[in-house]
């Protein structure tokens, strides 16, 4: 493992993204996101990604100048085609559009379809609450679950979160419906550890603990008939707003050179009065202080995640071998690109509200 200062890794990135032609607003939203998985103990999520970023910008299947097209079906509900841009830069364009409708109808909605990888999705459904509204969010991915029964990869991971608004600390939860994230596959399969029995089969079927193995095969549902349930589910629903493909008809978030095919959906709805964020940050209070069955004590989704980001902030993030050697030698190929000038924090690095964007560059 290599331990890198976090300033250090956050410049590395931008720099490599500069040199595929990666505009420095966009390249500061795509590094943000990734410094954060790390930052928050989610390595899948991390810089682990920025390879394959590279790879389908140097394919042409991702655009680094596309922020995505927008077209308002009705008062609320947008519909954006995301012209294969960077999956946080054509997020956060569309994030933008309905946090500013959601103020006049109480409610809004972006479904968006051609749009590469969002990675985590407690970045953007955090800031929204930070800035005092609440958000879902939910998105399909890759067929990479198998059903319940089954032994063939035929789902998503189709992660689901929520921002909700609250003091001091808004309430975030993000969870995948497969029982793990494929990213930590192969984060497991970087470091060469094994998987806990249960979590995935190989390419045959059966139940495997051999990440590299399993890197070929499909992943268990989380809880089950239910979870199996949930993720079918919201594949249906997000494949039907966004007219996105299912299934093992999704590409290009794992691969290298196919356009990506799933689909993003977000709902902002306005903010709430001051006395319900009041009321509802007591109340996760109260289940924080419930006494622990153990030594440690009751944490309410985000906590882990914060505690996790103000420890690695201190003292640096621990970065695979294996993806640090690929990091350093992208960063080689990158260094006739100039310098990237260190600025003050960026809202996302600060868990600040959404930076807002000029006029000029929506569309």
């Amino acid at each position: 493992m290599a331990l890198v200062e976090v300033t250090r890794l956050r410049r590395m990135v931008r720099e490599i993204l500069h040199a595929h032609d990666v505009p420095d607003r966009a390249a500061r939203l795509q590094s943000d996101l990734l410094i954060a998985a790390e930052l928050r103990g989610h390595p899948s999520h991390g810089v682990f990604r920025l390879r394959r970023i590279v790879e389908r910008l140097r394919t042409g299947v991702a655009d680094p100048l596309a922020t995505g097209r927008h077209d308002w079906n009705g008062t609320a509900l947008l519909r954006v085609d995301g012209e294969q841009g960077l999956g946080p830069v054509v997020a956060m364009s569309a994030l933008d559009a309905v946090r500013e409708r959601a103020r006049s109808t109480g409610v809004a909605a972006a479904v968006i379809r051609h749009n590469n990888h969002l990675g985590m999705l407690s970045w953007y459904v955090e800031q929204v609450a930070l800035a005092g509204q609440v958000a879902i969010a939910t998105c399909t991915s890759e067929a990479l679950v198998h059903p319940w029964g089954g032994r063939r990869a035929m789902i998503g991971t189709n992660p689901i979160a929520i921002g909700v608004p609250a003091q001091p600390h808004p309430l975030v939860l993000d969870m995948a419906t497969g029982l793990v994230s494929m990213g930590k596959i192969h984060d497991y399969a970087n470091r060469g550890l094994p998987l806990p029995p249960g979590w995935a089969l190989d390419a045959a079927g059966e139940p495997t603990t051999d990440a590299r193995a399993a890197t070929a095969g499909s992943i268990a549902p989380f809880g089950e008939a239910k979870g199996y349930a949930l993720a079918l589910t919201l594949e249906v629903l997000v494949a039907t707003l966004t007219a996105s493909a299912t299934g093992t008809a999704v590409r290009g978030t794992l691969d290298s050179d196919q356009p990506s095919s799933k689909g993003d959906l977000f709902i902002v709805f306005d903010r709430p009065p001051s006395t319900v964020v009041e009321s509802i940050g007591a109340y996760l209070q109260a289940v924080r202080d419930t006494e622990p069955t153990g030594d440690a004590p009751v944490q309410v989704p985000g906590d882990r995640s914060r505690l996790r980001s103000g420890l690695a902030a201190q003292r640096g993030i621990e970065v695979a071998d294996e993806v640090w050697r690929h990091l350093e030698t992208l960063h080689d190929s990158a260094r006739t690109y100039p310098a990237v000038q260190e600025s003050a924090a960026t809202p996302a690095d600060s868990h600040g509200t959404i930076p807002e964007r000029a006029e000029s560059e929506r569309r």
